[in-house]
């Protein structure tokens, strides 16, 4: 299909050229014009949509670059005051606003007129933040969005020292895939120290967030945050029982493939215990994978392995060298996580992460540009609401990627053992994230179904689903209160409550759609680009449909995807005992 990434920012209709967001008394006149106006036909409430998404595109837009900001620079304190400001005075006010602007478009008489194939899952959408919309859980919100990014400020400044100089965790983690295992030991360590230093810190965070989701919740008519989450998350076409299906195909099929990557692993390094320093690791004499060992090696060896697939891809990552939309090195006082951010009004996203070298860096950089392309396909939709597509596809577009890229990774492996190393490792992270995406959000179940719990109850709670989706081959004597808090290391406890499953749908979606790929290429590439060019335009499983694939995640479907990866497994030289 054809598709280009050289966007240019489209004229402004509705807000001035020159208007940027500062004080809600600039903004508040737009935002009167649009609550006040009538619209008496059709092309008046085409019009009237369009300035919406105008205005949405600009704030939203403007409030992006102030979380890049603060999270590239967490000890910036003009930057983190900016984000703050926003959350505070300006976001609150705006929300009364956009719950009359919804009323007003479901109670138009010219609604009827707008073509529901692409407008019913906005319509849907508003239909359901009208009803979830409190005016009292306006200012819990704000404080809640303050409270989350406490999280990045707290992980930002933790670090540690090794051979008298410092690194980040995300940079200290290289050292755990080093054959020296008393090295690899001596820096889990101190990991497991430095972290445990915030434990209390982090402990009387999340109960606050905890207990004011609830008071939301609360307040929306909910007994609990997770009813009304799913409701917020616009899960439409899943519901609990389903993900606790999903936690029981993981059990049942994923966690036997896990057990076999950890015994190969075991009997590649010569070990009679697999200790928490283990599991990344390579034997005596083998170096860690090293992909690039700078920001700009990694982004031009991106680039070029983009362009093999597609040279749309490559357009698009180039078009965010040339705007400076990325910056990808990890560094002290750096928010920890990647991310990439959809900029809605001038349509090129930014990239953000902390890279330091390894082949996890490696496969970020290619989840993340699956990311990128999605923001640059769906940009041309006529409606910013069009393109705040669900997680659910938004990860299948990122997790794909990574996979279909794969073939193409001797741009940074000229070795042939290395690169059969580094395929071997995104198809054990593939395998191994799915009984950790389960056990994280069978974790949030019950943390937002038990309000009020105590610490002692949570740590409980957490170490019995850990120990139900744990392989058991790992000896953890020693660690046993840093693996109690072992969660707390998953920001989107704190920053995303309940967007975690998403991942789970979705690299079960990547999986079909890495079958599909190795079946026919260009067709599995233009199912790709054909589905993320629809935003959110159509259903889930519609877009699953475009892209090929099925959107399920029942145990039928986990154990055949499960076997699919298991005989790729098998021919990559892995030993099937199971």
């Amino acid at each position: 299909m054809n598709a280009t990434a050289k966007i240019e920012k489209a004229p402004r209709k509705f807000l001035t050229e020159d208007f940027t967001v500062t004080t809600w008394d600039l903004l508040q006149p737009y935002f009167e014009d649009l609550k006040s106006r009538e619209i008496k036909s059709k092309a008046d409430l085409d019009k009237w949509l369009k300035d919406i998404s105008e205005l949405e595109a600009v704030i939203s837009e403007d409030a992006s670059w102030r979380q890049i900001k603060m999270t590239i620079d967490t000890t910036n304190k003009e930057y983190e005051d900016a984000f703050t400001n926003f959350c505070l005075e300006i976001e609150p006010k705006m929300k009364p606003y956009f719950f009359e602007l919804n009323k007003k478009l479901l109670d138009s008489p010219y609604k009827g007129e707008l073509d529901t194939n692409e407008f019913f899952p906005y319509l849907r959408n508003v239909g359901t933040s009208v009803n979830l919309y409190r005016e009292e859980n306006v200012a819990i919100q704000a404080d809640l969005s303050v409270l989350a990014q406490q999280y990045g400020t707290i992980s930002g400044q933790m670090t540690i020292e090794i051979d008298g100089k410092e690194y980040t965790l995300q940079q200290a983690a290289r050292f755990l895939q080093n054959p020296d295992r008393n090295l690899r030991e001596t820096v889990f360590r101190k990991i497991a120290a430095r972290r445990l230093q915030d434990k209390d810190k982090l402990n009387e965070l999340f109960d606050k967030l905890l207990a004011k989701r609830h008071e939301v919740a609360k307040n929306a008519g909910f007994d609990n945050y997770r009813d009304y989450k799913f409701k917020e998350l616009g899960r439409f076409d899943y519901t609990p029982e389903d993900c606790f299906e999903f936690h029981a195909a993981v059990k049942q099929h994923i966690l036997p493939l896990q057990k076999m990557l950890v015994e190969a692993r075991k009997a590649r390094l010569g070990l009679d215990v697999m200790k928490p320093w283990d599991g990344d690791a390579e034997p005596e004499g083998t170096q860690p994978l090293q992909p690039f060992t700078t920001g700009k090696e990694l982004s031009d060896g991106a680039i070029e392995v983009f362009g093999r697939l597609r040279p749309f891809f490559k357009d698009c990552l180039e078009t965010m060298i040339d705007m400076n939309r990325m910056d990808l090195e990890s560094r002290i006082g750096k928010a920890p996580g990647g991310y990439n951010c959809p900029l809605a009004e001038t349509g090129v996203p930014f990239i953000f992460m902390n890279a330091a070298g390894t082949i996890g860096d490696l496969i970020t950089m290619m989840h993340e540009g699956g990311h990128a392309v999605h923001s640059f396909l769906s940009h041309p939709l006529k409606l910013s609401a069009f393109k705040e597509y669900p997680m659910e596809i938004a990860e299948l577009a990122s997790m794909s990627m990574e996979l279909f890229t794969m073939e193409h990774w001797d741009v940074f492996f000229k070795d042939q053992s290395e690169l059969h190393r580094a395929k071997l490792e995104e198809l054990e992270r593939v395998i191994t994230v799915l009984p950790w995406i389960a056990t994280i959000d069978k974790f949030q179940h019950w943390l937002y179904t038990n309000p009020g719990h105590t610490i002692a109850q949570r740590e409980e709670q957490w170490m019995a689903i850990l120990n139900e989706y744990s392989t058991g081959l790992t000896d953890w004597s020693g660690f046993e209160e840093y693996r109690q808090n072992f969660w707390q290391k998953q920001l989107h406890l704190f920053e995303v409550p309940f967007y975690y499953i998403e991942y789970g749908i979705a690299q079960l979606g990547a999986i079909a759609m890495w079958r599909q790929y190795r079946g026919n290429k260009e067709q599995a590439l233009d199912n790709y680009m054909s589905a993320l060019s629809l935003g959110y335009t159509k259903t889930l499983k519609e877009l699953y449909a475009t892209a090929g694939i099925k959107f399920d995640f029942s145990p039928a479907y986990v154990q055949e995807l499960g076997t699919f990866v298991k005989d790729r497994l098998v021919e990559m030289g892995l030993k099937a005992d199971t």
